[in-house]
């Protein structure tokens, strides 16, 4: 029997304590608990503590390694489990900067896979540590899948609860609630878990489709010193209802030559350039035909589908995920959407939060998503810059503007205000519901501002001038006219 080197009591428990913190979700509660034990100290801003405990693990890693004590080969059972998450821990996070730089190169050369000049150097630390050569390489590809799924689910910027929800569920959908199962045992089989997001047209859920599409697991080639694919190639989109019913049968599936009058040559659909680890995102999946859905849900069923005019089969190798602003639930009493289909597509069902809803929870959310669109727009923007269009917006919309459009509307409301200086609004917008006043003022979720805003504007409706809904609250006239006025 080999004689093992065995951890301390207090090295087992910090280890677990990385092993269990590597393979949190980053955007949980519970990873922020971890960070605090193993950074030994308390804190609100959660980067600061993340890099306190990386930083952490960092210098106890670094310290067995000038004692001699930090190969695998030296350890047994527990400890052998414990230091090796640790190990993985310690040089994910020592190499982010090398895949941070890397991502940024793979979006700007596009579809080929660009050289990792960093890859021969972390694989020889993997296997000096004692990791083996296999598990080097599986090891390399899940740290490049993190740091993109970290990187896309981040550009969702806000922290209201909604949202920091919202990138918690993306991140558990890319990785499952049990990122250690998934390492062992899912990393290649994600495309048998379908999704489905819900939500309001404007919402974002593109940019929640791309955050899973482009955060799939991608086999590392050694011999060429690059990924098997560039995850530019990764996602594919389509917005269903933006084809005639026609022509949607040979946008997915493709068709043969003479297969219909126009047909002059064969045409290779979305699911056939959907490449392995890759993801299809069906937009507006709700206005799809009956026999549309029939025909995706045998792709789903036995991952195959047939060209249109053809009766060869194809394997699909690829992961699905669709999005509706629609009520599925209606469509589906209606017999408009099947139910059978429904729960193909449902393996988790995803809903991406209104932007009224994330202000209401953390009105300083404007502020970061005014930034975000106008680093989109301008490629930059300094504080002054966010702060005069929010002053615009808050003069010229009332104080419970329910943007309908979302981020989509609040995005060209920034470009009406780069152009004119105000945005007024969409004339047809919605005011919020009574009912859902009501649930607020019942929640005790309501400022007072906000209450005498919708106070004024109800009496104004009904009485019709300043004046006199001045005289009825009591108020002097310009007091309502900016309560009016927001």
């Amino acid at each position: 029997m080999p004689t093992y080197e065995r951890l301390t009591s207090e090295e087992r428990r910090f280890f677990q304590l990385a092993s269990e913190a590597a393979f949190s979700n980053p955007f949980s509660d519970e990873r922020s608990e971890l960070d605090q034990q193993l950074a030994g100290q308390s804190g609100a801003d959660r980067d600061r503590l993340m890099q306190a405990a990386v930083e952490s693990v960092l210098r106890r890693v670094g310290e067995m390694g000038r004692a001699g004590k930090a190969n695998l080969a030296l350890y047994g059972g527990e400890d052998r489990e414990c230091l090796a998450k640790g190990l993985l821990f310690a040089l994910y996070h020592h190499y982010l900067g090398a895949f941070d730089e890397l991502i940024g190169r793979q979006q700007s050369e596009g579809d080929a896979p660009c050289a990792v000049a960093f890859s021969g150097e972390l694989l020889a630390r993997l296997r000096e540590h004692g990791f083996k050569e296999a598990d080097a390489r599986h090891y390399f590809a899940f740290f490049y899948q993190l740091r993109r799924a970290f990187h896309f689910i981040n550009q969702l910027v806000g922290q209201s609860a909604a949202m920091r929800t919202l990138r918690c569920a993306l991140w558990n959908n890319t990785f499952t609630c049990d990122a250690r199962r998934y390492e062992a045992r899912l990393w290649n089989r994600m495309e048998d878990f379908s999704t489905l997001l819900l939500g309001e047209t404007g919402t974002g859920k593109g940019a929640a489709a791309a955050a899973i599409g482009r955060s799939g697991y991608i086999p590392f080639d050694e011999k060429s010193g690059r990924f098997a694919e560039s995850f530019t190639r990764n996602f594919i989109s389509i917005n269903l209802s933006q084809f005639p019913e026609a022509l949607i049968e040979s946008e997915l599936f493709g068709h043969r030559k003479g297969a219909f009058t126009g047909a002059v040559d064969n045409h290779q659909g979305l699911l056939s350039r959907c490449v392995p680890h890759g993801a299809i995102f069906l937009d507006e999946i709700g206005d799809v035909s009956v026999p549309v859905q029939i025909k995706l849900l045998k792709v789903l069923q036995e991952r195959t589908f047939t060209p249109v005019g053809s009766h060869e089969q194809r394997p699909f190798r690829g992961r699905i995920i669709a999005a509706t602003n629609r009520s599925l639930g209606e469509l589906r009493r209606q017999g408009n959407f099947r139910d059978d289909f429904f729960y193909r597509l449902c393996s988790d069902v995803i809903e991406v939060p209104p932007l009224r809803r994330q202000l209401r929870e953390d009105p300083a959310s404007l502020d970061a998503l005014l930034a975000h669109l106008l680093l989109r727009i301008l490629g930059g923007a300094d504080d002054g810059l966010v702060a005069s269009i929010r002053r615009s917006l808050q003069r010229s919309l009332p104080i419970d503007y329910p943007w309908p459009g979302n981020v989509r509307e609040l995005e060209q409301a920034v470009r009406r205000v780069l152009l004119t200086g105000h945005y007024r609004g969409d004339p047809f917008a919605a005011a919020p519901s009574a009912e859902d006043w009501q649930q607020r003022l019942a929640a005790g979720e309501l400022s007072a501002q906000e209450l005498l805003s919708r106070y004024c504007r109800q009496l104004h409706q009904r009485w019709g001038t300043y004046e006199e809904v001045a005289r009825r609250l009591q108020l002097d006239r310009r007091t309502v006219k900016k309560y009016l006025q927001g």
